[in-house]
């Protein structure tokens, strides 16, 4: 994509009401304005607040908003020229239960209050090889998620990442954390048909197409201490 298309699509969205911007400049030594106040000034309702992390273009937060308007989700990425898609989208179809917010997810603690997210969705990240403290199932983040959202929030990951998916697992192990659902291979299970799990973005129905098996694991947040990583490299396997 050329430079001018991006500068206009930033330009385009920075006029969208149902898009928060929060650049590091912002949020490095203060916290936004909004923190504590999604409820009262952004959505204008006492609705439980789903996030989206890593959210690209916005697929999967548009379409969980058309399935369950009565929840408001909220699509977070540092992109925004891919979430243009899905906020012009939303502005387009009038979705008054969706928002997205620009930010880099490491400054969460900086925009939202403890206990103010409800679910937390990690839909398709980079698994980061190698790289487990920048992974968004992993140990850091996990604990960050762990102080804005309820205590108990679920916490989704949908992955093609074989990885990825057998790194949170070992991770979930080394936590005592229960997974809540464990799946391997959500289109060959009974859970197929659920209409979020079954949600395709683009570059999923290429994965699919390239014969690569979707995975899925739900889980509640801990609260108190802080996670701990996977100690072994068998833990990953």
């Amino acid at each position: 994509m050329s430079r001018k298309k991006k500068l206009e699509r930033f330009a385009q969205i920075d006029t969208y009401a149902h898009v928060v911007q929060a650049p590091f400049g912002t949020v490095w030594e203060k916290d936004h304005p909004i923190k504590g106040r999604w409820r009262e000034d952004f959505f204008r309702n006492d609705k439980p607040i789903v996030l989206e992390l890593a959210c690209g273009k916005g697929e999967y937060t548009v379409s969980m908003a058309r399935l369950m308007p009565e929840r408001n989700f909220l699509g977070v990425d540092r992109k925004g020229n891919r979430m243009w898609h899905g906020a012009t989208q939303a502005l387009g179809e009038a979705l008054p239960n969706v928002g997205f917010l620009r930010t880099d997810i490491a400054f969460l603690d900086h925009v939202f209050a403890p206990g103010e997210v409800d679910e937390i969705w990690i839909t398709f990240p980079d698994p980061q090889p190698n790289k487990p403290r920048k992974r968004l199932s992993g140990a850091v983040f996990l604990s960050r998620y762990a102080r804005l959202a309820k205590p108990g929030a679920p916490v989704n990951l949908k992955t093609d990442s074989q990885e990825l998916y057998h790194y949170t697992r070992a991770l979930l192990q080394a936590n005592h954390i229960p997974a809540e659902r464990d799946i391997d291979d959500l289109y060959h299970s009974e859970w197929a048909d659920d209409s979020l799990l079954s949600i395709r973005t683009f570059y999923e129905k290429m994965w699919l197409a390239e014969g690569k098996p979707i995975t899925y694991l739900r889980f509640a947040l801990p609260g108190g201490a802080a996670l701990v990583e996977p100690t072994t490299a068998a833990d990953h396997a």
